[in-house]
């Protein structure tokens, strides 16, 4: 079959014809991207055309990008390919069957991560709408990050039974996944090396031939499909182990009355031939589509790959246990904060919590499972009263957000930073107590973004993480 597929992908020469699918922050900067390049002609982003996602198709097509957030040079991209006519949004699956290759950019959360049950229904789907129109000879690429097996298992049976064709002679399949951060989507497209796995050889370097035109910096690196999906994974794995670590320790040394910021420098000082640290930073939990579930999906790969895995029965695995560390963090900025209101002399009942950034990262719209939904959940239901800012985020579901810094301060007893947009290093310890009216008000910074003496000095009662040498201070 091998022969047969690099026989008709020779044949039907270069790929001159892309459709991405999944208008989010990963598929819109590689598609633009691919737009950009002078190897293709023509790049169609497939968008469902849905009541939350729909506006997309006419924005884009307008040269306008439905990302907000600092992107660098993403709007100017999308204006310039659009112009070009080298880009088009639709939501007309149907022209799938006109493209030389396709790629699905569509997420894929955990309905049950105790049971390791993913929700695949969105990509699923995307991958049916591939099957119904896939022609000859076309290349199909899973950038989404899924669940080891998946590409050459569950996708696979799809798009053959969709299609009537067979996946490794009638059409390549490959899995090559994104590596992307928001603030730096296409920096990192271009720069970082690109993963790429096929189901067999042929599949691989018509995947190579699709990629290699978009990257600068970047090289492609080889390997079988699972070895790809294990390998973005275990990226994301091997990260929310690293902040699970920092955030154990900042929890010690705030037990013991030290600054963990202390700590971390002189651990990250000691450098030398094959010494690595990579120590990251501490803070109010961890969120995103990817790190918040990617541990799940590698967990699920052993769980249903054919051979035993050689492991403690009944046992969490260490990846599994730093998931827990960091899905704690917010439960843990809560217990700072009814410390504090105790300490301020006051109740969590009818007490008003200005918290201070909804996106899970800095200088982002990113809102997708942010640690900040649990913390305000937990407030709640201790009778708080909660206030949103975030300058980024515009609307959230069930959420209020203003966008009007000095209206959710006022009057607030807490102030609670659960992000570090660079507006809130900014702000000011005697503009913010002015604003707050009180004697004593509260700040918990989950972010280090406020110099604590600064706020103590000005009265407040401040808690931070890590921060064990200050969340003990005398009262000023």
């Amino acid at each position: 079959m091998n022969d047969h597929l690099a026989k008709l992908l020779d044949k039907k020469g270069p790929i001159k014809k892309i459709g991405v699918i999944g208008m989010g922050y990963v598929g819109i900067p590689a598609a633009v991207l691919f737009a950009d390049s002078d190897d293709f002609d023509l790049i169609l982003g497939f968008q469902r055309d849905s009541s939350s996602s729909g506006y997309k198709i006419d924005m884009l097509n307008r040269g306008e990008s439905p990302l907000k957030g600092e992107e660098p040079d993403l709007e100017e991209l999308i204006e310039k390919v659009v112009k070009a006519g080298k880009f088009h949004c639709t939501s007309d699956f149907s022209r799938i069957a006109e493209v030389d290759a396709v790629t699905l950019a569509i997420q894929t959360p955990f309905s049950n991560p105790q049971e390791l049950e993913p929700d695949f229904g969105a990509l699923i789907e995307g991958v049916k709408q591939v099957g119904r129109y896939l022609s000859e000879g076309t290349l199909v690429v899973l950038e989404s990050t899924i669940t080891p097996g998946t590409t050459d298992g569950l996708a696979r049976q799809i798009l053959e039974k969709e299609s009537g064709l067979t996946a490794g002679k009638d059409f390549a399949l490959a899995h090559a996944p994104e590596r992307v951060m928001v603030g730096r989507l296409l920096r990192n497209i271009r720069e970082h090396d690109r993963i790429i796995g096929g189901i067999d050889q042929p599949s691989t370097d018509r995947a190579v031939e699709l990629y290699t035109p978009v990257l600068t910096t970047g090289k492609v690196i080889a390997m079988t499909a699972t070895a790809a999906e294990v390998t973005k994974t275990a990226e994301n794995t091997f990260r929310d182990l690293q902040i699970a670590a920092i955030n154990q320790l900042a929890l010690y040394c705030e037990a013991m009355g030290i600054n963990v910021y202390d700590v971390r420098n002189g651990v990250d000082s000691l450098k030398g031939e094959g010494i690595t640290r990579a120590v990251l930073y501490p803070g109010a939990g961890v969120g995103g589509h990817c790190l918040t579930k990617d541990t799940y999906h590698l967990e699920r790969g052993v769980k249903i790959s054919t051979d035993a895995l050689d492991y403690p029965a009944g046992q969490d695995s260490l990846f599994v246990l730093a998931r827990k560390v960091n899905d704690f963090m917010p439960v843990h900025m809560c217990h700072l904060t009814m410390d504090a209101l105790s300490r301020a002399g006051k109740n969590p009942e009818g007490s008003k919590v200005a918290m201070l950034g909804w996106a899970f990262i800095n200088d982002s719209d990113d809102a997708r499972n942010p640690p900040s939904e649990p913390y305000r959940d937990l407030l709640l239901d201790a009778g708080c009263r909660v206030e949103v800012h975030d300058p980024h985020v515009m609307d959230y579901p069930g959420v209020d957000i203003s966008h009007e810094l000095s209206e959710v301060l006022r009057d607030a007893d807490v102030l609670a930073i659960m992000t570090g947009h660079s507006e809130y290093f900014k702000l000011e310890a005697s503009v913010a107590k002015n604003l707050m009216c009180q004697d004593h008000p509260v700040i918990v910074d989950g972010r280090n973004v406020v110099e604590p003496d600064n706020y103590i000095n000005a009265g407040f009662v401040y808690k931070g993480i890590g921060r064990g040498d200050k969340n003990s201070h005398p009262m000023q």
